[in-house]
């Protein structure tokens, strides 16, 4: 009888636990496999309708060079990645919008303190339901979620990725400089270097304005349609990054979906997805530091994993 006290006690002490964000990797793993999570994206793969067609965005790779030449700095590459984006047919559908308006909110230096305007919290809600609740595939990804039990309505599954991507945190000076949404989108400049920094659109932009010049890749997916991977070496205005990786012609929702997936079933783990019948790895991190709700953590990083 007491050893049945005790289990009780403790099942009841873990449940606490969990609904307070101090989950116990090996629970948070059990609740869901890697089968399930791979047919899930696979689902999340087949429901990016705004992905890019390949008539709709031409890249050109140029060199491919060795993981042991990333940190060269040799611009290997006379030309920009991106030969043609057809920015009519992508950044006119609404997710696209959403995510662009975000683009220009944020001090990409460390150390320097960010100041979120009411204006710039109304963007980042149209852009949860905008990619999340008015889409096929946000809607999958909240139907599975719920179906596992992490969240038991929309409203908690919005409110927590507005904390989870937009919630602040310092990464230097004791400055609230950082969140997830602006290391992994934007991008920020931390110790001299380009950090984060993993998505396609957000790169794009920039080699246009001529503030971004692609160097090289040591690392391309095996897709041959979108979206697929890359792992791209770049100058961000004097800056520069030694590996960045990102999904390439995917849409906004669809890199939200799967780093989010990865990042509540899989926190600070190898997450293993598959696209298209393919593997793709995403490596996420947890931020330690502080946290929000009952003790829930910001995600600090997510990005495709490339050898």
């Amino acid at each position: 009888m007491m050893k049945r006290m005790r289990i009780i006690v403790l099942l009841s002490l873990t449940l606490a636990l969990i609904s307070q964000g101090y989950s116990n990797p090996a629970v948070i793993n059990s609740r869901v496999s890697d089968s399930e999570i791979q047919s899930v994206s696979e689902a999340l793969y087949a429901l990016d309708a705004n992905k890019a067609s390949a008539s709709e965005v031409i890249i050109n790779p140029q060199t491919l060079i060795p993981q042991s030449e990333t940190n060269a700095k040799n611009d290997l590459s006379p030309l920009p990645l991106f030969k043609q984006v057809s920015e009519a047919s992508l950044f006119s559908k609404p997710t696209y919008k959403a995510f662009i308006a975000l683009l220009d909110n944020y001090e990409r230096k460390t150390g320097v303190s960010e100041s979120v305007s009411s204006a710039e919290v109304q963007e980042q809600e149209k852009f949860l339901l905008e990619t999340m609740k008015n889409t096929k595939l946000g809607k999958e990804l909240y139907s599975f979620l719920n179906s596992k039990g992490y969240y038991s309505s929309w409203d908690e599954f919005l409110e927590d990725l507005k904390m989870m991507w937009f919630g602040l945190y310092s990464r230097s000076s004791g400055k609230m400089d950082s969140s997830g949404f602006e290391h992994i989108f934007s991008g920020e400049i931390k110790d001299s270097k380009v950090s984060g920094f993993h998505n396609w659109v957000r790169f794009y932009l920039l080699e246009k304005q001529g503030l971004l010049n692609y160097y090289s890749h040591s690392f391309d997916g095996p897709w041959l349609s979108y979206p697929d991977v890359l792992g791209m070496q770049f100058m961000w205005d004097g800056y520069y990054k030694q590996v960045g990786s990102a999904i390439i012609g995917s849409s906004p929702e669809f890199d939200l979906a799967v780093y989010s997936l990865c990042y509540i079933t899989r926190p600070g783990k190898l997450c293993q997805l598959r696209l298209g019948g393919m593997q793709l790895n995403i490596q996420t991190y947890t931020w330690d530091k502080t946290t929000y709700g009952d003790g829930k953590k910001y995600i600090a990083s997510a990005y495709p994993a490339t050898p």
